[in-house]
């Protein structure tokens, strides 16, 4: 069966070698000093391994059941999540007032990983709770953050996002849940809502279901959409749990992949709801949620990449199939192991290099957040609004990419369940798809995200890569390894951000070209991440640092990303350059 060990090292050279997040100016970082955050990643690394990476198969394999209205989790999750809750892990960023520990929301995101990497399907429990959180920390009233957060924070309440329906997935407008008025000021909610990840389980005394629905006589579409906190059990004044709620769990969806996750159809027959923020302005509390969600669930593709490329160089280095075509590497054995072929190699780096720019990609833009939150920042928030389809659709892409690639080192083991790879693959493939399919990812990065503020922000991108190149073009061991291919791939972007201006005329144009723009835009991210850690590397290294093989290793790494990923922006911008007319030239009925 799989394993899984945190990369700690790795954690500590993002956070403090790259982001260098000790000395930044961001209310909360002064505190991030290297030893008091290996102290937390240590422990968190030890409860994903020892506690939840065991629970993965079990999960997987027994799934949820709906017994008499209540979803019962899979054995051993509910004391994970007790020990979990315990440990104080659901509430590492949460306010102090509510209970949390407030620290950044940096630390949140690297604490989030191990768990991820170890069992997705029982860290989104938390994870939606989290957004919940959130949400109503934004927009709920001092009451609602009074009655809900500290409950929320801890997890002994639970929290959901309920936004799709039967008949309508991302274009929201047409939802038919309404919510009609009472004279003491709830509403009654009617609907029903499907794909509710973590809808109804066993695992906490009650669940606050945030529900998007209609209220009668509003205005059509997405602008008449209000949010409403609709919990399991009616919270009395004092706070404590009173009658059931008119919400009901119609069924378990059977799926794919995440087993061990109960992502229920929720039924609303005139539900006590209590509205979040002002009438008809529910996406605006609802994005609080899904943009947070959305860098969570690039977290979840490149953390099953992780996993999966951990158990496949174990494999690679245990199992023995032909001779190295050099000559032998283990004379003394029937044959080689399988890592000394350079396919092996080549797919075993491909991962390693995407998984390490992936992180360091993901914990920027976590600091991003923070910076936004914390400070005020106008430019970092729309930066971090303008790298948040790319991290969520780029990085899912690649990760399942990436998790089916190390199944594939196992060869027909691989596709043998008893091995366990193919869990990786299958729960990594919803992440494409939930919190908006990366098809519609690139369209907003495309449609909406670019032109935002006159493309201030995308113009900000641009000079911030062109200001690292200027500062680093004196150090030879950077220049021609990792400068001039990010120098290449950021002109590549930059055209096909130009034609892209040049296609109002034709706006299939950009369209067509969306979803290669997302991928052209994800590798100059982690080429500049890349280049960032390469910079990190060689400094530690010249201040005689004493783990030199890490940071070779890392180098190594690097450079193999830059020489072997990064020239995929040429083509991606290739492809955009085609325009329209390849995409939409048959008619409907030739397909």
């Amino acid at each position: 069966m799989p394993s899984y060990t945190a990369p700690l090292k790795d954690y500590q050279f993002v956070l403090h070698d790259v982001l260098r997040v000790s000395e930044q100016d961001i209310p909360g970082y002064a505190d991030l000093d290297r030893d008091f955050t290996a102290a937390v990643l240590e422990e968190v690394g030890k409860l994903s391994s020892n506690v939840l990476q065991p629970l993965n198969a079990v999960g997987d394999t027994e799934g949820c059941r709906l017994e008499n209205g209540v979803v019962r989790t899979p054995t051993g999750f509910k004391a994970a999540f007790d020990q979990v809750r315990d440990g104080g892990w659901t509430a590492l960023d949460a306010a102090e007032q509510y209970g949390g520990q407030g620290l950044p929301y940096v630390m949140h995101t690297a604490a989030n990983e191990p768990m991820v990497s170890a069992n997705m399907a029982f860290n989104m429990y938390q994870g939606l709770t989290h957004g919940a959180y959130s949400a109503i920390l934004a927009h709920g009233t001092q009451a609602q953050k009074d009655m809900f957060l500290p409950k929320l924070a801890s997890c002994e309440w639970t929290g959901t996002m309920n936004l799709t329906e039967p008949h309508c997935g991302t274009d929201l407008g047409l939802m038919r849940t309404k919510a009609v008025p009472q004279d003491d000021g709830s509403y009654k909610v009617t609907g029903q809502k499907i794909f509710i990840s973590a809808g109804d389980h066993d695992m906490a005394e009650n669940i606050i279901h945030l529900v998007l629905a209609k209220i009668p006589g509003g205005p059509e579409g997405i602008k008449g959409v209000s949010l409403f906190i609709v919990p399991k059990f009616i919270v009395k004044d004092d706070g404590s749990l009173g009658d059931r709620n008119g919400v009901t769990v119609g069924k378990i969806e059977e799926k794919m992949g995440i087993h061990g996750n109960s992502t229920c159809v929720m039924n609303y027959d005139e539900a006590t709801g209590y509205l979040i923020g002002e009438a008809h302005k529910g996406m605006r509390a609802m994005f609080v949620m899904m943009n947070e969600a959305r860098l969570g669930v690039g977290l979840q593709g490149y953390a099953q990449s992780v996993a999966a490329y951990q158990n496949a160089v174990d494999y690679a280095n245990d199992r023995l199939q032909g001779r190295a075509v050099t000559g032998a590497q283990n004379p003394d054995g029937p044959a080689d192991p399988l890592i000394v072929h350079p396919d092996i190699r080549r797919t075993l780096m491909d991962q390693k290099s995407f998984n390490e720019g992936a992180r360091a990609f993901t914990f920027w833009g976590a600091s991003l957040i923070d910076r936004a939150h914390k400070t005020g920042d106008a430019a970092a928030e729309g930066l971090v609004s303008l790298m948040t389809p790319v991290i969520k659709g780029f990085l899912t892409d690649k990760g399942f990419e990436y998790a089916v690639a190390a199944q594939q080192v196992y060869g027909g083991h691989g596709y043998i369940e008893e091995w366990g790879m193919s869990q990786f693959a299958r729960d990594a493939r919803i992440a494409m798809i939930y919190e908006g399919a990366n098809g519609v990812q690139a369209l907003d990065l495309v449609g909406r995200k670019l032109a935002v503020d006159g493309g201030k922000h995308l113009m900000g991108f641009f000079e911030m890569i062109k200001g690292f190149i200027k500062e680093n073009e004196g150090n030879a061991a950077l220049k021609s390894d990792f400068l001039d291919p990010l120098k290449a791939a950021s002109k590549d972007m930059q055209a096909a951000a130009m034609y892209f201006m040049g296609s109002m005329k034709n706006p299939n144009n950009a369209l067509s070209g969306s979803y290669d723009f997302m991928h052209l835009m994800g590798h100059v991210c982690l080429g500049y991440m890349w280049a960032r850690s390469a910079a990190a590397a060689v400094q530690a290294l010249e201040d005689g640092a004493s783990d030199t093989a890490f940071y070779e290793t890392k180098l190594a790494t690097g450079r193999y990303y830059m020489a072997r990923q990064l020239p995929a922006t040429s083509l991606h911008l290739a492809r955009i350059n085609t325009g329209a007319q390849p995409v939409m030239a048959l008619e409907a009925a030739s397909f």
